[in-house]
């Protein structure tokens, strides 16, 4: 399930979630009038990892810019604020911010496994730089008397269309990798998911789309990185099937969104669905929807 406050967390019970697959860390900066110090995130991301019991808690680092200002800090004039200074180029052009919080989670850690992802790294040097400076700061906290992490996990969104054709050595050095799905989406398409005026035109079943995402589960396998897929369509029964089929084994979403997932899921047979998008792009569809909606449909399955 996806998170953000620590009211969201009894939901990972209610929901059957099996874990945290994103937990917004910039959340708790958004929702204050000043920056949390240090010691208010580590009780946080430790009530975090309490909550969620032996369940893993991927936390994203923080996630500002664009939509996401913090009140408290000078905001920049951007003349796109989406494509500009945002999320891990914070981080890497703010190191002291980016550290504060890297030992916060690892205070709210307590020795236990840790899980760390960044979001929108555009290309292969941002994930090493933010990687290296958060294996140094387990290091250093470790010097001074703070337990370090059972295990560690690092890996990073793909939300930028140049990272798909990053080199295989990136792939191979991250520890898992989560497709950000609706910002993937509308970097793809050119089209922001934000305005209903284009809002159509950005459509998780164009085969064009689905080509990539097929190319990014195939880099993976070949690497042995564990894969998920993070966004809205996630929590779609018809997108979460052809995720599936596509061969995503994790998917991320909304807790309200995992009974009915989960429901078709179980109900649909992958290989047949597959089938059926094979037939439509073989016969030069643009979309899988109308195929799929019309078998799904006449076998009355739950999408």
């Amino acid at each position: 399930m996806n998170a953000g406050v620590l009211a969201d967390l009894p939901s990972i019970n209610r929901s059957g979630a099996e874990g945290v697959g994103l937990y917004r860390t910039e959340l708790q900066f958004l929702i204050r009038t000043n920056m949390p110090g240090r010691e208010a995130q580590a009780s946080l991301y430790s009530r975090v990892l309490d909550a969620a019991k032996e369940r893993e808690v991927v936390f994203r680092t923080l996630d500002i810019g664009s939509d996401k200002i913090l009140p408290y800090l000078k905001r920049e004039d951007e003349p796109n604020p989406a494509l500009g200074w945002r999320a891990i180029r914070v981080g890497l052009d703010r190191p002291k911010l980016f550290r504060m919080q890297v030992q916060a989670l690892i205070r709210g850690a307590k020795g236990r496994p840790f899980s760390v992802m960044f979001p929108m790294v555009a290309e292969a040097d941002e994930f090493r730089d933010a990687r290296a400076l958060v294996e140094g700061e387990v290091a250093r906290m470790a010097a001074l008397g703070h337990p370090r992490p059972e295990s560690m996990k690092i890996g990073f969104m793909l939300e930028t269309p140049a990272l798909v054709y990053a080199a295989d050595r990136l792939f191979q050095e991250a520890d898992f990798v989560s497709v950000g799905g609706n910002d993937l989406l509308q970097f793809f398409f050119a089209a922001d998911r934000q305005n209903e005026r284009v809002r159509r035109r950005y459509d998780v079943l164009n085969f064009s789309f689905l080509r990539m995402l097929r190319g990014i589960v195939a880099r993976c396998d070949a690497a042995g990185t564990p894969l998920s897929f993070c966004g809205e369509a996630a929590g779609r029964p018809l997108e979460a099937a052809v995720l599936a089929a596509l061969g995503f084994r994790d998917l991320s979403m909304r807790p309200a969104a995992i009974g009915p997932v989960k429901r078709a899921l179980l109900a649909v047979d992958l290989a047949e669905l597959g089938a059926v998008m094979a037939r439509a792009e073989a016969a030069g569809a643009t979309s899988a929807r109308a195929a799929l909606r019309a078998w799904s449909e006449s076998c009355g399955l739950p999408l």
